[in-house]
């Protein structure tokens, strides 16, 4: 992950046209929201996103142009194969701030391709190439157990329980990993998102399928520490406050409030944006943030060589899941 931004977007953010705000309930309506009944979704096994975790971070570090890149990526597209859904690769080759070409690929899984009302989750899957925030080994790979493989572990899991389940989901679903999220450097590139969200761009600009869209979209970035604390990040609330107050709600009933905390967060660069702005498609970020601690904005580890499995928690990886799948059942349609 990215950089801490507070006026970027700022332009963007005031003149945005397609707010979400037009699909999205009134105040009272809202309030009404979070009382609605919890339609039956099945369970997300956290454990089993665990090993999903587990099994990225033993490829190593997934930096472009090295071979656990390669091989992680491989294993990926295979495994989302394996559960029945619809894989594009889609290959590009971005240019790092400092210069650097990289053989980068966003990963593309659609469920129910054939639906016309659709959901977008997303994370990154690539890893920091160096470890900047570090005391020590600042030119050390971050391992991104959870910058990066937390939030995909949650979207292959949610990939199992939705080629599995007897519970019909009639919606359509498109997971993409985007890759090249993390190579930034906020004191030294000069483009508005710092050198991060590589591949989140290049999918806003070239999308999978033309004049593809979704009706709303929802990103996790760093969704897997102990203890993870999620305020309502700024750029979201912006641009997409209906979805935030749906997320929210849904993981309030689902008793997960002590995670999806009812507060303010900081603006943040990440990949909602080049969704939100190029792709005109409404999206949240469900991001670790601290609370009362103004010198560090993420969880302890971040963008260190501490990034590790040892960090990752089952309870949090649950509770994130499980609010997605629970929001995916609350927008299903009816069988026709």
């Amino acid at each position: 992950m990215k950089s801490l931004i507070s006026c970027f977007f700022a332009c963007f953010l005031t003149g945005s046209l397609f707010l979400y705000s037009c699909k999205s309930k009134t105040s009272s309506e809202q309030g009404a929201e979070q009382v609605e009944k919890l339609a039956a979704s099945p369970d997300f096994n956290a454990d089993s996103a665990f090993q999903f975790v587990k099994k990225q971070v033993e490829f190593g570090a997934r930096v472009p142009n090295k071979s656990a890149h390669k091989a992680c990526g491989d294993y990926l597209v295979a495994t989302l194969k394996k559960y029945g859904l619809e894989v594009t690769e889609q290959t590009f080759t971005p240019t790092t701030y400092d210069g650097k070409k990289l053989n980068a690929r966003n990963i593309i899984a659609s469920f129910n391709p054939k639906a016309s009302t659709r959901i977008l989750l997303t994370s990154h899957w690539d890893s920091r190439p160096f470890s900047d925030q570090d005391s020590v080994d600042k030119t050390k790979p971050v391992m991104a157990a959870n910058d990066g493989a937390s939030g995909v572990g949650v979207l292959l899991e949610i990939a199992r329980v939705l080629s599995s389940t007897d519970k019909k989901l009639n919606l359509g679903v498109d997971i993409i990993l985007f890759d090249a999220e993390d190579w930034g450097n906020s004191d030294k590139a000069t483009d508005k998102f710092s050198g991060f969200c590589l591949g989140s761009q290049y999918w806003a600009a070239n999308k999978h399928i033309p004049n593809y869209t979704a009706y709303f979209g929802i990103l996790l970035d760093m969704v897997g520490a102990k203890g993870a604390t999620f305020p309502q990040e700024g750029y979201s609330v912006s641009l997409a406050d209906g979805i935030v107050r749906k997320v929210w709600g849904v993981a309030s009933q689902l008793g997960y409030s002590n995670f999806f905390l009812d507060k303010a967060g900081p603006s943040i660069t990440d990949d909602h944006l080049p969704v939100n702005e190029t792709a005109k498609i409404p999206m949240i970020d469900i991001i670790h943030m601290k609370q009362n601690d103004p010198e560090h904005t993420f969880f302890d580890q971040w963008h260190t060589a501490h990034d590790t499995l040892e960090n990752i928690d089952p309870k949090t990886l649950k509770a994130v899941g499980q609010t997605l799948i629970q929001v995916l059942y609350q927008e299903n349609e009816p069988a026709i």
